[in-house]
C-alpha cells in the first residue's frame, strides 16, 4: 500500500485538493478536485483521477450549505475511502502569509498555528481561509501531520532595499514592507527552468505569473530579487478583479470625496477593479479576447501595458535580462497577450516567433533572439507536495 500526501489550497469559497502517491522518491498524481461554493446554495464536491475520470461527486442541499469545516470533513471522508490503495501520511497547505518569521515550509503545531493567526491582519482576505482547513483537520484527524507552505517564503531572500517602503520605522517595524506573493509558483519555475535553459537559469530571469491573480518576479540564479506584489496581493499588475498598483492619493480621494469606508474601498480594489472594472464586461481574459467591445479592447491593452512597464522595471533591478518566462492561466494559454507584451519589450532584445507563440510551444522566440521567452506551466500543488514530503520525511 503506497503512502500518499494530500495538498489543500483553500480560498474564501472553495477548497482545491490534490493527492500524490509516493513511490521510489517520485510524486505521482492520483486525484484532484475541489469543494466549491462553500457557504452558498449549490455547494458541491467533485474529484477526478489523473486521467480526468470521475472519482466521485456530491452536492449539498441548498438549505444546508457547508462551511470550511464541513467541506474538509467531506474531503477527509473521500480520502479515507481511498485507503485501500493509499495511506495518507501528511497534508500540505498553501498559506498565503508567513510574515518575516517563515522563510521555509514548517510542520504545524499549536504554536505555529498561533503564530500564523498573528499574520491575519497582513492578509485578511486570504489567511483566515487558509487556516480554517488546518483547524478542521486537526479536529477530525489529530494525528495526521500537516505542513504549511508559504506564498511569501520564496521572496524572503530579496535584498532589504527591495522589501522596504519609504515609511517611518515605527510603521515598518510592525511588518509593513514588501513581501511578494505567488512564491510557490515562482519556486516551481525556478526548479524546472534548468532543464529548459540551464544558462538562463543561472542568470537573470523575469517570470510572469499571469492569471486572475497576476504578478511578476525577477530572479537571479533562481532566487527572488524583486517582485511586483508588495505588502498585499492587490499591488503591482492589473488583475482579473484587482486594481494593481495605485497612487495612495486615490484612496484618500475615495475616503474624502466619495465617503467610502475601509470595507468599501477593499471591495472596490479587490473585487470590482482590474479587467472587470475597466471593461465592464468580464474578469475572464478569454471572454475579453473574444469580445469586440471597445472597453474590452482597452482593458486588454491596459493589462499588457502595465506588464510591459513592470517588465522594464524588473529588468532594471536585474541589470539586464537573459530570459522571460510566461506561466499561469493567461501566461500559458493566451498567445495574443504574450505577443502584445513581447512586442512592447523588443528593446530588451526579445524577438517573438509568431508561429511558435500561436502554437504555444515551449520557446516562443526566434533562434536569433538575444533574450529567450518560454511558456512553462506552473504546478504549485506539486511544489507543496515536495515540501511536505521533505518536512515529514515521508
Amino acid at each position: 500500500m503506497a503512502q500518499a500526501i494530500a495538498v489543500l489550497n483553500a480560498g474564501s469559497s472553495s477548497i482545491k485538493f490534490s493527492l500524490y502517491a509516493l513511490s521510489d522518491e517520485v510524486l505521482d498524481l492520483v486525484a484532484r478536485g475541489q469543494v466549491e461554493g462553500l457557504g452558498t446554495p449549490g455547494a458541491a464536491f467533485a474529484a477526478k483521477d489523473a486521467a480526468g475520470a470521475s472519482l466521485g461527486s456530491h452536492a449539498w442541499p441548498a438549505t444546508d450549505p457547508p462551511d470550511h469545516a464541513a467541506g474538509v470533513r467531506h474531503l477527509i471522508g473521500f480520502l479515507r475511502g481511498m485507503r485501500a490503495q493509499h495511506t495518507l501520511v501528511a497534508v500540505g497547505h498553501r498559506v498565503v502569509h508567513g510574515g518575516t518569521v517563515y522563510s521555509q515550509p514548517v510542520r504545524i503545531d499549536p504554536s505555529v498555528l498561533a503564530e500564523l493567526d498573528r499574520f491575519v491582519p497582513l492578509a485578511p482576505l486570504h489567511q483566515p481561509h487558509n487556516l480554517a482547513p488546518i483547524r478542521a483537520i486537526a479536529a477530525e484527524a489529530p494525528g495526521l501531520a500537516q505542513v504549511a507552505c508559504f506564498d511569501t517564503a520564496f521572496h524572503r531572500v530579496q535584498p532589504p532595499l527591495a522589501q522596504a517602503f519609504a515609511l517611518p520605522a515605527s510603521i515598518t517595524d510592525r511588518g509593513v514592507r514588501r513581501y511578494g506573493f505567488h512564491g510557490l509558483s515562482y519556486e516551481y519555475i525556478a526548479s524546472v527552468l534548468p532543464a529548459v535553459d540551464a544558462a538562463a537559469a543561472r542568470g537573470r530571469v523575469v517570470v510572469a505569473h499571469l492569471g486572475n491573480g497576476a504578478s511578476m518576479c525577477a530572479m537571479r540564479e533562481g532566487r527572488s530579487v524583486a517582485s511586483t506584489m508588495g505588502f498585499t496581493a492587490v499591488d503591482g499588475l492589473m488583475m482579473g478583479t484587482r486594481s494593481g498598483a495605485l497612487d495612495p492619493g486615490v484612496v484618500l480621494y475615495l475616503m474624502d470625496e466619495l465617503g467610502m469606508d475601509a470595507r468599501a474601498i477593499e471591495r472596490l480594489l479587490y473585487r470590482e477593479s482590474g479587467l472587470l472594472g475597466v471593461s465592464g464586461v468580464s474578469s475572464d481574459m478569454r471572454t475579453l479576447l473574444a469580445s469586440d467591445d471597445p472597453r474590452a479592447v482597452f482593458a486588454i491593452d491596459l493589462f499588457c501595458y502595465r506588464a510591459q512597464r513592470e517588465l522594464g522595471s524588473l529588468a532594471g533591478a536585474l541589470g539586464g535580462l537573459d530570459a522571460l518566462v510566461f506561466t499561469g492561466g493567461i501566461g500559458e494559454h493566451a498567445a495574443p497577450i504574450r505577443e502584445q507584451i513581447v512586442h512592447g519589450a523588443e528593446w530588451l532584445g526579445i524577438e517573438l516567433d509568431p508561429g511558435a507563440n500561436a502554437a504555444h510551444r515551449r520557446c516562443v522566440t526566434t533562434p536569433d533572439s538575444d533574450v529567450a521567452a518560454y511558456v512553462i506551466p506552473t504546478d504549485e500543488e506539486l511544489m507543496i507536495a515536495r515540501h511536505t514530503r521533505a518536512v515529514v520525511g515521508a
